[in-house]
């Protein structure tokens, strides 16, 4: 009878192989060559395995086929690196929900690996950590009592997850710019809530204490999501209406997201046809250039990017672009360097998987992969700088002690951005 089962589930196995290879033959390159009896042996290997387990392992419960399968395409996947994932049928609808802009369950945070920690990249505004005063840099240590250490991205995101009401307890480590004997290492227990994503946030004119007598905008993009593109329009048609003479464009502390959203954004300000980012994948025929579009392009007004060690992904082919191009200034501090691109594919039944499949280039051909894009101008900031920052752009009651730091606030990076821009203009004007 065991002997009867094994043979049953090598047919599985083998199956699901072809039918995998299939389905990733769109996106990839042909595998690595194996001989007929590698892959028999390895196949063997893990079907024996499972059968062991579920034969002889004492927690009958924790034994079934699905169970076991997911933990092993799980472990399969992180093991590649810190951003391929297994998605099961929660992580994929909450994956589906976040990139298409409509509400999911969780934290409000949005984690990353640097220096072999996970880091917050980004806390939503007005979410549960965005509340709790957690900021970008901050490292999660433990998750309910359980440590993060050596974990893949995808099961902290996991351990991050939940339903409506449940509560997790994180320690953080709050790195401070003094160093590491200033570190603090406190607990914060938050409670899962539905989190709205609207990504861009604030337009506005800035204020005459800030531009002067120049018609400055402003807006910030939290992340690239489906909907960024037509938020953008939204808020820039309202802008251009009010006359703005110069825009700055906030991609402090975004995660990234889509790179079709993130093209579509800064192909507004190039001519039709201009390369914004190529990828390069396994193969050759892999490769792809992503270009502006025909339609409206934005007039010729000038533009600065305010970027930091927490723009991520889609955030940096942006930045990358208006840099490479020279349409816009870059001001802050060098991005996140994350230049790897993940296809997000259906498994059907509900469930699908993240896989890096490729790097992304800048316009010049450059890769900004563990690198990051560089400002033009170099305007560096503290933690507790950025801490004054967020509380003053805080949408919630803020406590005596917060109120007290906001005010406090001086966002030099805002500063220095507009100073370029009306030097910018005068520039223009004179010539």
């Amino acid at each position: 009878m065991a002997r009867a089962r094994l043979t049953v589930l090598l047919a599985v196995v083998f199956l699901l192989g072809g039918w995998l290879g299939r389905q990733g033959s769109r996106v990839t390159a042909d595998p690595a060559p194996a001989s007929p009896d590698e892959s028999y042996e390895y196949t063997l290997l893990f079907s024996r395995v499972m059968q062991l387990v579920r034969q002889d392992y004492f927690d009958p419960s924790k034994v079934g086929y699905k169970e076991l399968t997911y933990a092993a395409l799980k472990g399969m996947l992180s093991s590649l690196d810190p951003h391929s994932q297994f998605l099961d049928e929660e992580a994929f609808a909450d994956l589906q929900r976040e990139t298409q802009g409509g509400p999911f369950s969780g934290l409000g945070i949005v984690v990353g690996e640097k220096n072999e920690s996970t880091v917050i990249v980004s806390p939503m505004e007005n979410s549960p950590a965005g509340r709790a005063g957690l900021l970008p840099g901050d490292r999660i240590l433990r998750i309910n009592g359980k440590t993060t250490e050596h974990l893949a991205l995808g099961t902290v995101g996991d351990m991050l997850k939940g339903k409506i009401g449940e509560q997790a307890t994180l320690t953080i480590l709050r790195p401070s710019s003094n160093g590491p004997s200033s570190d603090q290492v406190f607990d914060v227990t938050l409670t899962r809530e539905i989190i709205e994503l609207h990504s861009v946030k604030d337009p506005h004119l800035l204020a005459a204490d800030v531009a002067g007598q120049d018609k400055v905008g402003y807006l910030r993009i939290e992340e690239f999501g489906q909907n960024t593109p037509e938020e953008f329009n939204r808020a820039l048609d309202g802008l251009e209406k009010q006359g703005i003479e110069a825009l700055v464009i906030d991609l402090r502390n975004n995660p990234g997201g889509l790179v079709d959203a993130a093209v579509e954004v800064a192909g507004q300000f190039m001519p039709p046809g201009t390369v914004i980012v190529s990828l390069k994948g396994r193969s050759p025929d892999q490769d792809q250039s992503f270009r502006a579009k025909e339609g409206r392009e934005r007039p010729n007004y000038p533009v600065a990017i305010l970027i930091n060690g927490y723009s991520a992904s889609a955030a940096e082919i942006v930045a990358g672009a208006f840099k490479d191009l020279n349409r816009a200034v870059l001001v802050g501090e060098t991005t996140f360097g994350k230049g790897s691109v993940q296809t997000v594919q259906s498994l059907g039944n509900s469930i699908g998987m993240r896989l890096t499949t490729a790097r992304y280039f800048t316009p010049s051909g450059k890769s900004i992969h563990e690198i990051g894009v560089t400002p033009t101008l170099v305007v560096p900031i503290t933690n507790e700088e950025e801490r004054r920052i967020i509380l003053a752009e805080a949408k919630r009651s803020l406590t005596p002690e917060e109120k007290a730091e906001a005010a406090k606030a001086d966002d030099r990076q805002l500063t220095r951005a507009v100073s370029a821009l009306r030097a910018v203009r005068a520039f223009r004007l004179k010539h």
